[in-house]
């Protein structure tokens, strides 16, 4: 009876795994569900949402850092959100540069030796939040780089070799709190610079070898509207928290902000106002300093141009007529004073008249 009853009854563990291989496969997980926690995938071509050489990992993040890369890495896609591309060899970034990423929203290019960005390297870019361009070799920056920025948030160009950063090439980033710019050659910055960053309350400048004259009335002006808060001190702004003098965002993506670092910038330039620092300047002291042109005197200006261009040009043509005429005159006297006299005819032997003068010589003295 028991070796029937063993018979008719599989053992437990015989049934769970004949359970097993009845139940049907799991469905296919995408290659960026594929990884476990902390791990990374290897672009290869059958992942076409990973860049070939890059480690791609969960929430849509491409490690490429240090790949002695020279370019952008092609394959990129709307599935990259974060796009770690710093300590390689990327010297200048083309047209297009990024085609196709057009959900990015953190970009490093840190330590690149980058000289040249092309003003349309950023086309497509439009949700990017992060930008980090720091220790480069960058000197200058096209018109209109980051113009299709509209939802940065937060740049980095320190550690560069700019000496000039024109309001052209930044324009208008409405969303822009945060923006690094130390350790450069800037001796000023615009006035137009500061105005078209409205939401800017991030600056961090020391490094510089400013010149303390009229064209730094702006960031002064700037920085005692922005003073340094004291460590601890609690405030609230936007979405984030303040904490001992730092901002903290609420979203990982959003970078902690700093106050800007007024008592760490000293003039460089001139003597006397060597190591002074920036904030000692109040606005009396820009006094002396030409004030913008109002709307009601550029509209004079403009009026005014055209009517003193054609009264000079009127007077100029009246003055070439004058001039004109008294060098003819002077050279007509010059060459009638340079002629010889004419000489009276000489008479014929035989008293007659020469054709010359039909009047005889004896009929002259009877005349006379």
């Amino acid at each position: 009876m028991r070796g029937s009853s063993f018979i008719s009854r599989p053992p437990p563990l015989l049934s769970l795994l004949l359970l097993l291989l009845l139940l049907p496969p799991p469905p296919m997980r995408p290659i960026w569900a594929q990884v476990s926690t902390g791990a990374a995938t290897r672009g290869t071509p059958d992942a076409p949402d990973c860049p070939k050489a890059c480690a791609c990992a969960p929430g849509g993040q491409a490690n490429c850092s240090a790949l002695v890369l020279v370019a952008v890495p092609a394959g990129l896609s709307r599935r990259v959100r974060t796009l770690l591309l710093d300590h390689n060899r990327v010297r200048v970034l083309p047209p297009g540069a990024f085609a196709g990423a057009g959900a990015l929203l953190y970009l490093d290019l840190r330590e690149n030796g980058l000289r040249s960005v092309h003003a349309r390297a950023f086309w497509g870019l439009s949700v990017l939040q992060r930008l980090d361009l720091s220790d480069n070799q960058l000197e200058a920056l096209a018109p209109g780089t980051f113009a299709p920025l509209r939802a940065l948030r937060s740049l980095s160009l320190a550690g560069n070799r700019l000496a000039l950063l024109e309001p052209a090439a930044l324009g208008a980033l409405p969303l822009l709190r945060a923006l690094s710019l130390q350790d450069n050659a800037l001796t000023a910055i615009p006035h137009d610079l500061l105005a078209g960053l409205p939401a800017l309350d991030a600056l961090r400048l020391r490094g510089n070898p400013w010149a303390c004259g009229c064209a730094l009335r702006s960031l002064c002006a700037w920085l005692r509207q922005h003073p340094r808060p004291a460590s601890g001190e609690l405030s609230a702004r936007g979405s984030g928290r303040i904490t001992q003098g730092r901002v903290v965002a609420a979203a990982h993506l959003t970078p902690r902000l700093y106050p800007a670092e007024a008592e760490t910038l000293l003039c460089v330039s001139p003597g006397r106002q060597t190591l002074s620092p920036l904030t000692a300047f109040p606005d009396a002291a820009f006094r002396h300093c030409a004030q913008p042109l109002a709307a009601r005197d550029l509209a004079v200006v403009y009026a005014l141009g055209p009517v003193s261009f054609l009264a000079s040009l009127a007077t100029c043509l009246a003055l070439g007529s004058v001039l004109t005429a008294c060098r003819a005159r002077r050279r007509r006297c010059r060459t009638a004073a340079r002629r010889p006299p004419r000489r009276p005819p000489d008479p014929a032997p035989d008293g007659t008249a020469s054709p010359e003068n039909p009047v005889s010589p004896t009929a002259a003295s009877a005349q006379a």
